[in-house]
């Protein structure tokens, strides 16, 4: 049984002119003392309730998943130095900048990693198996295909300078890695120990993060992670919720705390922190669905109001671009089973009501993006 606040972090182990970093384990009973702990769990639960029941009441809610998806992936990219706007993320590959469409891999990499990874709970438990499985999609055809993608590292890495030796942090030696990820999936299912499922999932965030498990990827991995248990424990019915856009906010403080635990043991600082994000972030969340929900409703209104005989199939394309906001003339044929020039027609009527824009600013090839329900998920 392990006091938060007494928690020793682990100890530096010498290497060949640098010391490694070897994390105490987490397969254990964990209590505190402190009351903001309890204050800051109890609204976080509460926050995460009202998202999860929000989403359940929204109809077709799987509609707005894939934006939700498509933002995490941008921010939590951008985190790691990738430069790819949400309206890029969507559009097809030949209409990115040639110098662009690593960084729109990268991001396209992420969506479908999530993707895959939420199906694959279905069949697998959130595992060490899933997460090498998610990390060889995130890696594939990118800047870290060549870094062991969908296998824990067989080499030393480290976390800021040039080298082992002026490394800001040295994880722990690529031989303890098994052992020590066993511990974290074993902490995660471990239904003999009695800890909230926040309090574990915000140890055991702090904990990947300190194993650092993979050459690369290890910080997309980690954050998925969160809403990857999320999920899987139930506590969300659907993956609506990222922290991404918690740590990006204010990136060195997210960096800061996590150091904290292993140079000062400030893990109950760090648990805090963590929960206050899971309480605005879900927050936010809610926010989002209910400004989306209230947009739905406006456009649709609209189209009832201003379509005249062109109403009902307005409103199948309206329904389409909540799945892909990003559209050509020939996916609004697609969508609507019209021709081209009768779609062509329909996509120039909603850019003269303003619900679609024109985005490449060329004759043809035209890309049409829907503006406003992008700008819902700026927040």
């Amino acid at each position: 049984m392990i006091r938060i606040e007494d928690f020793v972090s682990g100890r530096y182990i010498p290497g060949y002119q640098y010391r490694y970093f070897v994390p105490e384990k987490v397969n254990q009973e964990w209590i505190w003392a402190s009351p903001k702990i309890n204050r800051l769990l109890e609204r976080a639960s509460i926050r995460l309730g009202e998202l999860n029941s929000f989403a359940r009441m929204v109809p077709n809610i799987d509609l707005f998943i894939q934006l939700h998806v498509a933002k995490e992936a941008v921010i939590s990219s951008k985190i790691e130095g990738t430069q790819t706007r949400i309206d890029e993320a969507l559009l097809p590959i030949e209409s990115i900048d040639p110098e662009r469409r690593d960084d729109w891999q990268e991001v396209n990499n992420y969506i479908q990693a999530l993707n895959s990874a939420i199906s694959e709970l279905n069949t697998l438990p959130l595992s060490s198996r899933l997460l090498r499985n998610t990390h060889q999609q995130l890696m594939q055809g990118v800047r870290g295909e060549n870094k062991q993608p969908g296998s824990f590292r067989q080499s030393q890495n480290w976390i800021g300078g040039n080298s082992l030796s002026t490394a800001v942090f040295v994880p722990p030696s690529h031989e303890l890695v098994p052992d020590l990820m066993s511990d974290l999936e074993q902490f995660l299912h471990n239904q003999e120990i009695f800890v909230p499922s926040l309090i574990r999932i915000a140890l055991a965030h702090y904990q990947f993060e300190t194993i650092h498990p993979f050459l690369d990827g290890n910080g997309r991995v980690g954050r998925l992670l969160i809403t990857l248990y999320l999920v899987s424990e139930g506590i969300l019915d659907k993956p609506l919720l990222y922290l991404s856009m918690f740590f990006e906010k204010n990136r060195s403080l997210y960096y800061d705390q996590l150091s904290a635990v292993r140079s000062k043991n400030a893990l109950e600082q760090w648990i805090c922190y963590f929960l206050e994000g899971i309480e605005e972030t879900a927050s936010i969340g809610a926010s989002t669905l209910s400004s989306v929900l209230d947009l739905k409703k406006t456009l649709e209104d609209q189209i009832e109001e201003e379509f005249g005989r062109r109403s009902v199939v307005g409103k199948k394309l309206l329904h389409g671009l909540f799945q892909e906001p990003t559209i050509s003339v020939e996916k609004a044929a697609q969508m609507t089973g019209l021709s081209f020039k009768a779609a062509n027609d329909l996509v120039l009527l909603f850019v003269e009501k303003g619900i679609l824009k024109e985005q490449t600013g060329h004759s043809r090839n035209r890309v049409f993006v829907f503006a406003d329900y992008l700008k819902a998920f700026e927040h």
